[in-house]
This record gives structure tokens, C-alpha cells and sequence, in this order.
């Protein structure tokens, strides 16, 4: 009897997670065929694969999600729908990057949409303004800018106080997602300002180091063709740059 009952709980739970791999998948799905994004958006859908990173990143409704160097909002508008009106998305743009040529416009057409968008908060602060928000966070996610972090340009921010903050600033159980250009292995320090690459196993270290675990990551991104030892803005491989992606948990 004991076993059978087992078996029934065991059958109940495998059912329970294939109904919200489900619903999650139809989440996505609802968000990257969302009518108000940007076509600019979509013409990047195909590099960027929104719906197998964001099933990846596992982003619940109702979460709390903070993105980070949001720039045109990418991701913003893919994670507003998922979290839904229960949830919320804090889109944090930086004043040292706003006034780029490639930033502005995008992020002067997000600062327009996220007007009616009461999941969504958009703000511009200085690098160097210690990380707060409203609520503890489900999610932390950076795309494409962890590396800027470590540039003169930024300060460079005190990464290690900056990846507690982002410690501090979690629930526990709490995922920070990483997204970035790789580097070549063995790539110099400044490999981050020169080529606006990193190391995953310099990100592995630095933020593990903060006391999160990892928690795996995913190839989705990554492209074999490109040699790494070139700038991501070069020609040849923009737009198609070999990325990987970095998840991590706050421990319970």
C-alpha cells in the first residue's frame, strides 16, 4: 500500500511540473509573439533566441525581476509579459551609457512604453550608486554587460560589492543570470575594454565568490565560427557573437 502510494505522489508531481513546463512555455511563447514589440526586436529574435533563453532562465509569473543595463529593453518587454500584473521588472539603465549612439534611441522607445506599463519601473542611475529596489528579487539578469562592469569607463565598478549587492538584493533561492561575449581562455584582464568580452570562468569566480552557487549554464548561444579575438562590434561577427549564459542561486 505504501509503495503504491508512493507511486500515485511520484505520478501526481510528474504531472504538476509537465502542466507548468506548460504553462511556462506558453508564457514565453505569448511574449516573444507580443504585437508591441519593436520590430527591431524581432529582427534580432533569431541571434538572440528569446524563447529557449528565457526557458532557460526559468522566470516564474509573479516574479520580481531586476534587468540590469536594460539598454533598449530586450529583455524588459519579453520579461513584463511573463511575470504579469502580479510581478514586477525593474529595468535599470546607466547614465554613463544612455548618451551612446547605439543606447539612446533604443532606450528613449522603452523609457515610452514602460509609461503604460504598471509591471514595469524604468530608471537611469550613476554606476557607481549602490543597488536598490523595492521588493527582494526573484531574478537579477545582465545581458552583454557583465564585462562592461570591469571598464574604466564605469569606474570600474568594485565588482566584488557589486556582486554581494546583487547577493543582498535576492531571495533566498534567488537566480542571477549572466548573458555575455566570451573571451578566448586565458584572455587578458582587459580583454573586457579591448574586444567587450569576458572569461565565463572569470565570471564563475567572481560571483561564486559572493557566496552564490552555480546553479548550470546553457550553449545556446554559442558560435564556433567566431575566433574571439576580435571586437563583438566587428562586422563579422556582430549580432552572432559566441555567448554563453551563467545561472546562479542565492543559496535557501
Amino acid at each position: 500500500m505504501r509503495s503504491l502510494l508512493i507511486i500515485c505522489l511520484s505520478a501526481g508531481l510528474l504531472l504538476n511540473a509537465a502542466a507548468t513546463s506548460a504553462a511556462d512555455s506558453a508564457a514565453i511563447a505569448r511574449a516573444v509573439a507580443d504585437p508591441s514589440r519593436p520590430q527591431e526586436d524581432r529582427a534580432r529574435d533569431a541571434n538572440r533566441k528569446p524563447a529557449a533563453t528565457l526557458a532557460f532562465a526559468a522566470i516564474p509569473e509573479g516574479a520580481q525581476v531586476a534587468d540590469y543595463l536594460a539598454n533598449g529593453g530586450y529583455f524588459t518587454r519579453l520579461f513584463a509579459d511573463i511575470v504579469g500584473p502580479a510581478g514586477h521588472v525593474y529595468a535599470v539603465e546607466l547614465n554613463e551609457v544612455v548618451g551612446y549612439k547605439n543606447v539612446a534611441h533604443g532606450y528613449a522607445q522603452l523609457k515610452e512604453w514602460g509609461q503604460g506599463q504598471p509591471n514595469v519601473t524604468i530608471s537611469t542611475v550613476p554606476a557607481s550608486q549602490d543597488l536598490s529596489f523595492p521588493r527582494p528579487l526573484d531574478v537579477f539578469w545582465i545581458s552583454q554587460n557583465y564585462h562592461d562592469l570591469h571598464n574604466k569607463y564605469f569606474g570600474p565598478v568594485d565588482i566584488v560589492a557589486f556582486n554581494k549587492a546583487v547577493f543582498d538584493a535576492l531571495k533566498p533561492g534567488g537566480a542571477y543570470v549572466v548573458l555575455d561575449h566570451r573571451a578566448a581562455p586565458g584572455a587578458p584582464a582587459d580583454v573586457t575594454e579591448t574586444l567587450h568580452r569576458i572569461d565565463p570562468f572569470t565570471v564563475r569566480r567572481e560571483v561564486e565568490a559572493a557566496g552564490f552557487v552555480f546553479d548550470g549554464d546553457s550553449e545556446l548561444l554559442a558560435n564556433a565560427a567566431d575566433p574571439r579575438t576580435i571586437k563583438v562590434f566587428d562586422k563579422s561577427v556582430q549580432g552572432h557573437t559566441d555567448q554563453f549564459i551563467l545561472k546562479f542561486r542565492k543559496p535557501r
